[in-house]
């Protein structure tokens, strides 16, 4: 069996033969014109563009034309389709698919045979993209800078090892509930009984059984309410509690806790950093950005750097980019690192791919919406991402926030597998302390209830499950420290804290 494979010529020589290989070609064609099951063994790995001989993707789309329309494909009705086209002569023809029959592959070598095919097809491809990163490189173009150009070749790139990989196909109900079993395993064997990764926010985490693979979950809130403060708690919780397991073929596999991707499009890595390091250390953010630190706080500040300074968790601070360029480093962080979990803060600082002014923020929403659940699928890890709530939140008596506060609602909402709102009670509270007139019985009274509700609400979160896909809605109540923008869990008995 020939097999031609291009070398790389001299600058002198005519252009290189593409790799490729017509005697699988044939024999691929010619176990489909003897027998149209064989069809059906290759139809999933191989498509007409894959075949380098002109005559060959011609005729095996006209036989997966034929065999989807239920007709026989031999080369009876072949010469049939052709002659109607005057391709026949085009082919060889009807000698030439006589020949093909004598070329034929039997059994499951056909299979073989067709993955030869298509990795010579991606080999091709891949020449071609090269030629295409090569000619773009060299030739100035005002309207795609070099940062654009990578970005183009990596999206390319993608989609040729998308092409290249076969996919998982279907899976028996067997096989689903075999996984479905290890998975509650995993979960009873766990301490918390938790079947995701675990934030350690245990009211949270009984609530959603942890952070599911390929999940979306959005976590929306007003201004100040707390969200970059929380899922920058889950990171740390997250990546902190990593433990890895060497494999047999000397891959890792994450036992506990997980790698954690944190896109930052709006604080810069170095303000994220200090955000943790107060809330490790319990020094406020404010007098460390200052410098207002005695000898003991800077010890302390010291120790806790040594000790954070190796956990798995990687930040992305740039600012303003796609929803595309972010999928791509979120990939290429995956192929370099590995990564458990990604945070995205926040969803409404991404733009869109096309970048075309005429599309609406509703559709570009929708389709980085879209594009973040692929994401999540795809990489199967869970997907964070932090979005705003409209202004009509505080047009109502009870600000607590409801799927209808989304911005882009339609889309978030629908992509969504969780949602989840925080709120804190107390920061409305705090600015709305009446006046305790102390000549005014009813005035102080108010002010008395007041203060009373405060006393009960200081120092507490709210997260409200609005949305979640494999779990109950509802709320859990967290322990909130703004001193140091710390989220933690409630000291108080196990049956107080859910509230249906």
């Amino acid at each position: 069996m020939s097999n031609a494979v291009a070398t790389l010529p001299s600058p002198d020589d005519p252009a290189p033969e593409l790799p490729h290989n017509l005697s699988a070609e044939a024999a691929v064609i010619g176990s489909i014109l003897y027998d149209n099951n064989a069809f059906q063994r290759v139809s999933d790995i191989l498509r007409p563009v894959d075949f380098y001989a002109p005559a060959h993707q011609e005729i095996f789309e006209a036989c997966m034309m034929l065999i989807q329309n239920g007709r026989v494909a031999d080369g009876v009705t072949l010469r049939e389709q052709f002659e109607k086209d005057e391709r026949l002569t085009q082919i060889g023809g009807a000698q030439y698919l006589a020949d093909l029959l004598d070329s034929a592959a039997f059994g499951p070598e056909v299979q073989d045979y067709a993955r030869i095919i298509r990795d010579l097809a991606m080999r091709r491809e891949l020449i071609n993209i090269g030629a295409g990163v090569q000619s773009r490189a060299q030739h100035h173009d005002r309207d795609s800078d070099g940062s654009q150009q990578i970005e183009l070749a990596e999206r390319e790139l993608f989609a040729l090892a998308e092409r290249g990989s076969t996919g998982r196909g279907f899976s028996t109900f067997a096989e689903a509930l075999t996984e479905s079993l290890q998975m509650a395993e995993a979960a009873f064997k766990r301490e918390g009984k938790i079947a995701g990764i675990a934030t350690r926010l245990d009211d949270l985490d009984h609530k959603m059984g942890g952070l599911h693979k390929s999940d979306l979950i959005i976590l929306a809130g007003r201004p100040s309410m707390g969200k970059t403060s929380l899922v920058t708690n889950i990171a740390y919780n997250v990546a902190a509690d990593y433990r890895g397991e060497k494999l047999e073929d000397g891959s890792t596999k994450t036992v506990s806790g997980g790698k954690v991707a944190f896109f930052s499009l709006e604080m810069s890595s170095e303000q994220l950093a200090t955000r943790i390091v107060a809330e490790r250390t319990s020094i406020n953010a404010h007098k460390i950005r200052q410098g207002d630190l005695d000898k003991h706080d800077f010890e302390t500040l010291r120790e806790a750097t040594e000790e954070l300074q190796n956990l798995p968790l990687y930040i992305d601070d740039q600012g303003g980019i796609s929803v595309s360029q972010l999928a791509a480093r979120a990939r290429r962080l995956q192929r370099a690192q590995g990564v458990d979990l990604i945070i995205i803060d926040y969803l409404q600082l991404l733009t869109g791919t096309s970048g075309k002014s005429d599309v609406n923020r509703v559709q570009e929403i929708t389709q980085i919406t879209t594009t973040l659940k692929a994401l999540a699928k795809e990489l199967n890890v869970p997907v964070i991402a932090l979005s705003q709530l409209s202004r009509q939140v505080e047009q109502r008596d009870d600000k607590r926030p409801q799927l209808s506060d989304l911005r882009e609602s339609g889309s978030i909402e629908q992509d969504a597998d969780v949602v989840m709102f925080v709120y804190r009670e107390s920061y409305y509270l705090e600015r709305t302390e009446p006046q305790a007139d102390g000549g005014d019985p009813a005035a102080a009274d108010k002010w008395a209830s007041w203060r009373q509700r405060m006393d009960e609400v200081y120092g507490t979160a709210e997260v409200i499950l609005g949305k979640q896909r494999h779990g109950p809605i509802g709320k859990v109540v967290l322990s909130f420290d703004a001193n140091v923008t710390r989220f933690g869990n409630l000291a108080r008995a196990p049956q107080e804290a859910f509230d249906e």
